[in-house]
């Protein structure tokens, strides 16, 4: 942040670093008006990075000695593979879900990655270019709740793709009046059942798919608010002339929860990734 007439309290600059650039001021979690444009322009910038990466990786594949970038995607190719075979039996699905879950686990991880970048770093140079200092701009989109709601809706919508193309609409329909506590032979009691049973399945959906979403953006949410106190024990130690406590406290915090932060970012985008192959298995799947 640019100098002004007094240095931010710790307060001021965390609620400063958790506005986003926006067509207007948040003033709720939840705002469907509202539109984060940092979230947005980022997650589709780095969407674009990881099918430039795959497609790289698969234009310079060969039978011979593999290179690094190509080891590493067979590698991910591999373990996406065992775990859609493992979840989804339907071999023609796999050929469009085994692709689109390694799509999603490496874009998630690269969104997660920009937890990694200092805190200050994009900020001041969305500042120097806008020649606004206090002009927000936050730089991780799984941070968003809008972010990883969208990409948990998405999966809710191919659940319910596949749950048409797999089971019909009328089996889909007869699952979700007849699970999980079956039907009645009576009418009265078929009613009861099937109300009661429909009531538990949208229960179901609705509770995956928010867990889905919350899941990610709570631990990348946190992430990132470490980092921010981290950032702030820095600003304390370039301020502080005595002794040298501070700044090599910052700089072990910091180098400490970085190396935590890659097991971190790295889990969430393969839970994000194994819950999405396991709630589309579920749609091939009868109860």
């Amino acid at each position: 942040m640019a100098a002004s007439a007094h240095a931010p309290t710790a307060s001021e600059y965390i609620v400063h670093h958790l506005q986003h650039l926006q067509n207007v001021q948040q003033t709720k979690i939840v705002d469907f008006s509202v539109v984060n444009y940092d979230s947005m322009v980022l997650a589709l910038l780095l969407g674009g990075l990881t099918l430039l990466i795959l497609w790289t990786a698969a234009r310079k594949a060969s039978c011979g000695v593999p290179g690094r970038l190509q080891a590493a995607v067979e590698m991910l190719v591999e373990m996406v593979d065992n775990q859609a075979k493992a979840n989804i039996h339907n071999a023609e699905s796999r050929k469009f879900i085994a692709p689109l879950g390694l799509a999603v686990f490496v874009w998630i991880f690269l969104m997660n990655a920009m937890d990694m970048l200092p805190v200050d770093l994009l900020p001041s140079i969305w500042g120097q270019i806008r020649q606004d200092s206090h002009e927000p701009l936050r730089v991780v989109p799984t941070a968003d709740l809008s972010t990883t709601m969208g990409l948990a809706l998405a999966v809710l919508g191919l659940r319910f793709w596949y749950s048409l193309k797999i089971k019909g609409a009328g089996g889909w329909a007869h699952e979700l009046v007849s699970a999980p506590f079956g039907t009645s032979k009576n009418p009265l009691f078929a009613l009861i059942l099937g109300l009661v049973n429909l009531l538990m399945q949208v229960i179901e959906y609705v509770a995956n798919t928010v867990s889905h979403g919350m899941r990610l953006f709570g631990n990348m949410y946190a992430g990132e608010l470490v980092f921010m106190l981290i950032a702030l024990m820095g600003g304390a130690a370039a301020l502080s002339l005595s002794g040298v406590l501070l700044p090599v406290g910052h700089v072990i915090a910091g180098t400490l929860w970085t190396l935590f932060h890659i097991l971190v970012i790295t889990l969430q985008a393969f839970i994000f990734m194994m819950l999405a192959l396991i709630y589309l298995g579920q749609a091939h799947n009868a109860h």
